[in-house]
């Protein structure tokens, strides 16, 4: 991390800091907003004291970032227009950046103050669309084109489907213990509260704390597993705007995968070379690359198959030429991630044609892992910064969005059964949407599985509480998408 403050100037590095200090902020905010669900129920239940519980959820929080890959950063990444992660070197780049994070943040904390259990992803997605479709008008560009719809598309089925999922499978959890578990006296039946005050206090069965210890952690390992992986994805957008030469694309690509790119490219030529109407039909994705062609060499060489030669050997010339990407400059640096991003961005677009064979489906998905880890990477550095702010994020201010989760969404308190019913099904729901790049909302989850356990016991719900929190949930889209267009045309205004 220190090369950067003696590579770049005076300016660039203040506003590296300011940025790196906006990200870490919204994940500590993110920390004490959506992990204090991590802990309501463990804490609700006495099965765990507060501080134990609290530093245990921040130990695997940081470890959930630290393991959980990069699947769901680089799923945020591309919710921004192509255009925009080609050039986000531009002061434009950072300008967007810094709308984002401020939108997000100041509705995390409205709806933190108010004890809203509002998702801190749902608004860091609305505020990139916000930004997206303004940056779409200003640039007079065509929306369908500029937008990367498809993506938007499945984050969004996301959000709204994945609080239905939670809910259904919590109350098949809770039917399935009913069915093993008959005996209505059985503690697990009884709240927290109730078994407290009775004379002949029960202890809660070993099994049963475990469950709940366990769930606790799988909610704490999984939200950081995926929340986490959002502020990685920003911090490196911001190093690529602030200093391009080093963030571009990943230096320290091992050589093995350099030349397994290489192979990709020619591949790709062949393919599309052999399905020319495919390429025709999809061409206007590579617009950046042909323009870039149109200044460079006669206008003839538009013409579709010398299009399609010219661009993959050009780019395969420029990776062979050097057995590691520190050899290149920062023009051919820009070039090989605009080819890239280009080119896995037509991959996308040929994969849901309804025409294309499962064989071909399979080849292109292989070419674009090959072809992203170029620029789909984080250094640890910026991975450990981001684990350690959401774990102290959540050792801070999680009793207010806590005790909503835990004593106000059933018309009456939570029984031990569904505690560990609605903590098992976060666990799983956030953990399985982690590892398949699928980014969802730690508080919608568990706040549904909460309700599906008060509805398959027919207790019923707090219909002011849910209510709320539903509301909190329909707001947050577009309200982020307003703040964020309102930050980034203010900023416009004084840049």
């Amino acid at each position: 991390m220190i090369y950067l403050f003696k590579c770049i100037d005076l300016y660039n590095d203040l506003i590296f800091i300011i940025a790196f200090l906006f990200v870490l902020f919204y994940e500590a905010i993110n920390g004490f907003h959506d992990t204090a669900n991590a802990v309501a129920i463990v804490i609700y239940t006495k099965t765990m004291k507060s501080n134990i519980a609290v530093i245990m959820s921040g130990i695997f929080n940081f470890l959930g970032v630290l393991l959980g890959g990069l699947s769901v950063a680089y799923t945020i990444v591309h919710l921004f227009p192509i255009n925009l992660l080609i050039e986000i070197y531009s002061i434009n780049g950072l300008v967007i950046i810094f709308s984002i994070l401020s939108a997000a943040i100041t509705w995390n904390l409205f709806t933190w103050y108010f004890c809203l259990p509002s998702s801190s992803s749902h608004a860091l997605i609305g505020s990139i669309i916000g930004i997206s479709i303004t940056d779409t008008f200003i640039r007079k560009l065509s929306l369908s084109h500029a937008m990367n719809l498809n993506q938007i598309f499945n984050v969004l089925s996301s959000l709204i489907f994945s609080p239905i999922v939670g809910l259904l499978i919590s109350i098949i959890f809770i039917i399935l213990l009913n069915y093993f578990i008959k005996n209505k006296l059985n503690i697990i039946y009884s709240t927290p509260y109730k078994n407290t005050k009775e004379k002949n206090k029960k202890p809660l069965p070993l099994i049963a704390r475990i469950a709940l210890i366990i769930s606790s952690i799988g909610v704490s390992y999984s939200h950081g597993a995926n929340d986490g992986q959002k502020g990685i994805g920003l911090i490196m957008l911001v190093l690529i705007g602030i200093s391009p030469s080093f963030f571009l694309v990943d230096l320290n690509l091992k050589n093995y995968d350099i030349i397994k790119m290489q192979t990709t490219i020619k591949k790709l030529k062949k393919y599309y070379l052999k399905n020319e109407k495919i390429f025709i039909s999809q061409k206007k994705i590579l617009k950046p690359l042909i323009t870039n062609i149109k200044k460079e060499k006669d206008k003839n060489i538009i013409k579709n198959c010398y299009l399609i030669s010219y661009i993959f050997n050009d780019i395969h010339d420029l990776v062979k030429k050097s057995s590691n990407y520190k050899k290149l400059n920062l023009i051919q640096k820009k070039k090989l991630r605009m080819f890239l991003l280009c080119i896995t961005d037509l991959n996308e677009h040929i994969y849901r044609l309804s025409n294309i064979s499962l064989e071909d489906r399979h080849f292109l998905m292989i070419s674009n892992k090959n072809l992203l880890k170029t620029v789909e990477y984080a250094p640890t550095w910026i991975i450990l910064s981001i684990a350690f702010s959401l774990s102290i994020g959540t050792m801070i201010g999680w009793k207010r969005i806590s005790n909503t989760i835990s004593t106000r969404i059933g018309k009456r308190k939570m029984t031990y059964a569904q505690a560990i019913a609605s903590q098992m099904t976060a666990a799983i729901s956030i953990g399985v949407a982690s590892y398949t790049g699928i980014p969802v909302s730690t508080t919608h989850i568990l706040s549904s599985s909460v309700a599906g356990t008060m509805i398959a016991d027919k207790i019923g719900i707090q219909f002011i509480m849910v209510k709320n929190i539903i509301l909190a949930w329909i707001f947050t889209l577009p309200i982020s998408m307003f703040l964020s267009s309102l930050f980034y045309l203010l900023v416009l205004n004084f840049i």
